[in-house]
């Protein structure tokens, strides 16, 4: 049927015929000096993102690709297969997708750009931003790539979006309005715990919180002036606090103990979800149930533009409520990078086609809403919204929710409810955000990758218990801890100083 049947039963055929006007670079380029091609001549570029909203039906999917490739063709010489992965297993599936040879020429990091350079999955794009790329070079700008840059080379590019992300509490506004919950009253963590209580009481067959995904409920969004030093905001190992400049190992403060204790009383008293530690599914899904009232997340929208920007996918009336103020660290940018796979046959075109995700509005609009009529209608004043009868959860395709993960967001349409003038805001968001006095500085974990696997694997056993209540922080931590430490942590602690030490001598 297309290309895609044909990845996925891992016989796709490639004639090589060489391709003028890009050079490679990189760990692959040393046999790349020509293209992959398919049906037509056409070089084959297939692009892993994660998406929050449904998996597509193959049919429906293909509809969209025809679309995009109506363009590529013509502006690239490449025929595009999209492949939609759900957000809560879209790491593990790269990753293992790459391993095991599977035709992937571009994805993104999704809060771990540093194990995606330290594992080697992501290609060397320096001379390909120039020869393939240079409107994407220009537009993104030397400040953010430098947040995507290892030893002078660079291995992805940013997200084009506001950036500045603030933690939020999103809750049923009917829910709020029906119990008479003052929301103002909520500007932290802590503060939410008598509201939800208001709502256990009121509605005992709901639940108060939902999972944001697999093994989080919101925590690693409100640590506050916390910098990861480029590490998976989800599985930390070694960050900066506030402006000193020395590795700390978050696991072992006051600070992590304190907010474990308080998910664990929450955990106690039924107010949060209690897989939440091991559940495959979105707070999106999650919400549109009916089954609980609000998630904690972060986001770099104003808050009625948040609420509004979500209440299509939920399927309610929601309001958003921030809980802290945004800080800028190096993850910041480089959390959200797409890359060039290191495995690519086609890493031109693959480039080329990442250049048109970040400056051709029909691309990105067709990749995040699909087709018009079908999967979205234009309004007259700009915006766009669902056919009607229709809601994310029924219509062929939307990926609405990735909108803030892929290419340029500022080139797409602007949901119906939300306000295009936030865009200044968000824009004065990027420039007035506290920002770490690391900013730049990117880490360099070739030499730990041994000792990066056993302490992750640690990480995945403790941690989503820790930050969803499930486990009890009296007696985990230090059995975490420690389990860190004969893993080898703190080795991955000196080495992390010293490259920071070693960068701050050039500044």
């Amino acid at each position: 049927m297309k290309m895609r049947k044909l990845v996925a039963a891992g016989l796709v055929g490639a004639m090589v015929c060489s391709l003028a006007g890009c050079g490679g670079s990189g760990s692959a380029a040393e046999n790349k000096g020509s293209e992959a091609k398919g049906e037509g001549s056409y070089a084959q570029v297939t692009m892993a993102y994660s998406t929050f909203n449904n998996i597509p039906a193959a049919e429906d999917l293909d509809k969209v690709e025809e679309a995009i490739n109506e363009i590529t063709r013509e502006k690239i010489g490449a025929e595009i297969t999209l492949m939609p992965i759900g957000i809560a297993d879209y790491s593990s599936k790269v990753s293992l997708a790459l391993q095991g040879g599977e035709k992937i020429d571009i994805f993104h990091s999704l809060g771990d750009f540093n194990n995606a350079v330290s594992t080697d999955m992501a290609y060397d794009i320096t001379d390909l931003l120039d020869t393939c790329a240079p409107e994407t070079k220009e537009l993104v700008g030397a400040d953010w790539l430098e947040a995507t840059t290892q030893n002078g080379r660079i291995y992805g590019i940013p997200t084009e979006k506001p950036v500045a992300l603030t933690p939020m509490v999103v809750y049923r506004q009917d829910v709020a309005d029906e119990l008479q919950l003052d929301m103002s009253s909520v500007n932290s963590m802590e503060d939410l715990t008598p509201i939800l209580e208001q709502v256990k009481a009121g509605k005992p067959d709901m639940t108060p919180v939902a999972a944001v995904q697999t093994g989080e409920i919101g925590v690693s969004t409100t640590y506050g002036d916390l910098d990861f030093l480029t590490d998976d905001f989800y599985k930390p190992i070694g960050v900066l606090m506030g402006d000193d400049m020395t590795v700390t190992d978050l696991y072992s403060t006051d600070l992590f103990r304190e907010r474990c204790e308080l998910v664990r009383d929450w955990f106690n008293k039924g107010l949060v979800m209690k897989d939440a530690a091991t559940t495959t599914s979105a707070a999106a899904e999650l919400m549109s149930s009916g089954n609980y009232f609000c998630y904690v997340a972060a986001y770099s929208y104003p808050e009625a533009d948040t609420a509004a920007s979500l209440e299509a996918t939920c399927g309610f009336d929601l309001g958003a409520k921030m809980i802290g103020s945004a800080y800028l660290a190096t993850s910041d940018l480089n959390a959200l990078t797409y890359m060039v796979a290191s495995t690519t046959d086609v890493p031109e075109a693959a480039m080329k086609f990442l250049n048109l995700c970040y400056t051709d509005k029909d691309v990105i609009n067709l990749v995040i809403y699909g087709l018009e009529g079908r999967d979205y209608v234009k309004n007259d004043d700009g915006t766009v919204a669902y056919p009607e009868g229709e809601d994310a959860s029924t219509v062929p395709y939307t990926a609405q929710l990735s909108c803030g993960t892929f290419g340029n967001f500022f080139l797409m349409y602007p949901m119906a409810g939300t306000d295009p003038a936030s865009l200044e805001w968000e824009l004065e968001q990027n420039k007035s955000a506290k920002t770490s006095p690391a900013m730049g500085f990117t880490y360099d974990a070739s030499k730990m990758k041994t000792q990066y696997t056993a302490v992750k694997n640690v990480i995945s056993q403790y941690l989503p218990g820790l930050i969803c209540g499930s486990l009890d922080p009296a007696t985990e931590i230090d059995k975490f801890v420690q389990a860190l430490n004969d893993a080898g942590y703190s080795e991955i602690l000196a080495d992390k100083q010293e490259q920071l030490n070693a960068w701050l001598e050039t500044k």
